[in-house]
């Protein structure tokens, strides 16, 4: 493990945890384009899916809370309005379906 903290430059094992679960967030953060990118080539037309907004919103969350455990304002702002966008898309999506159903 010390050879991990070496590479990753953390000083702890507490550390080390936060910045493999904002590696983790990052992986979650961009698996969106790739949810959004596999539907747009099944469907040969530019689609933004559910799951792309689902995939938004836990990476979101998780780089807010990295972003918070770092304390760096820039990092929070930009994560707090992104999670708040991407709830409200899946609360219209899912409002729509109720009215539709």
């Amino acid at each position: 493990m010390q050879w991990l903290m070496n590479m990753l430059h953390v000083d702890s094992m507490t550390e080390l945890w936060w910045v493999v679960f904002g590696l983790l967030a990052q992986l979650m953060f961009t698996g969106r384009f790739i949810v959004q990118w596999i539907a747009s080539e099944r469907q040969r037309d530019s689609v933004v899916p559910v799951a792309f907004w689902y995939f938004s919103l836990a990476g979101g969350l998780m780089l807010f809370s990295y972003a918070v455990y770092r304390r760096d304002p820039v990092f929070i702002l930009g994560q707090s309005l992104g999670v708040f966008i991407y709830s409200r898309n899946l609360w219209l999506i899912h409002a729509k379906r109720r009215r539709e159903a």
